[in-house]
């Protein structure tokens, strides 16, 4: 079923989602706020964009002259970011594609981008993987129509010398990341944990590297996103003030 919702807590943005689908999350608002954004920065694309959560909170960091772009693969959560678009006022702002990244070369010349982003599918797929029987949910969940290394491999291929990919994943694969990102010559420069609970385990990461940059990684204070009684802690509702 369709639904118009907040864009989490952000009161000055809605969401068109589907039921049917899968449905963005935190980690859509994380990112973006994790992501460096310089005076440089002209030029700025999310690779793998559904409904469009990412660009539409980059609309909120950025000046009006700033390009934002997204490209997304399935026709169905496309045109949900479309409608997203239209009813926040932002078809002008944003430019979306409809398209596999792997083709962003009838889009854009490669060099092109200041900073890509992507919340990639973060399982590998395997013979014995459990899917989803909405082909929809199995494509954002699991490497079925891109692996992270074509990802990370794109991301190389069209950022400018000096620009940086920003990504979120599970920190259970951050060592294979890691080695991706140097294989690419994508320099890991920022890193983020992020934990469900205070006392728990990390369940996600933020990584930012830049293309042939020098070696030296920050890494960041954590992030805590809920209280014990599941509410939002701090932290979080930082973002939406």
């Amino acid at each position: 079923m369709k639904t118009t919702n907040d864009l989490l807590n952000y009161k000055n943005l809605k969401i068109v989602q589907d039921d049917d689908f899968f449905r963005f999350s935190l980690d859509s608002v994380l990112l973006p706020n994790f992501a460096t954004i310089t005076k440089k920065t002209k030029k700025i694309l999310d690779l793998g964009t559904g409904n469009a959560p990412i660009p539409m909170i980059l609309s909120t960091r950025v000046n009006d002259d700033i390009e934002l772009y997204g490209i997304e693969l399935q026709e169905k959560i496309f045109s949900l970011a479309i409608e997203s678009l239209q009813i926040n006022n932002l078809s002008k702002r944003i430019k979306l594609i409809n398209d596999d990244m792997k083709n962003l070369h009838n889009y854009f010349a490669i060099n092109s981008f200041d900073l890509i982003l992507s919340n990639p599918p973060y399982f590998k797929l395997f013979e014995n993987s459990t899917t989803n029987d909405i082909i929809e949910k199995t494509i954002a969940r699991h490497e079925k129509a891109i692996t992270l290394n074509q990802i990370v491999e794109i991301a190389k291929l069209y950022l400018k010398n000096g620009g940086t990919f920003a990504m979120v994943h599970r920190t259970d694969r951050m060592i294979e990341i890691l080695e991706i990102l140097k294989k690419n010559k994508l320099e890991p420069k920022k890193l983020q944990l992020i934990y469900p609970k205070e006392n728990s385990e990390s369940n996600l990461m933020l990584i930012e590297a830049r293309k042939n940059g020098n070696p030296g990684l920050k890494v960041l204070a954590p992030i805590i996103t809920h209280y014990n009684n599941g509410e939002y802690t701090d932290q979080i509702k930082k973002y939406f003030e």
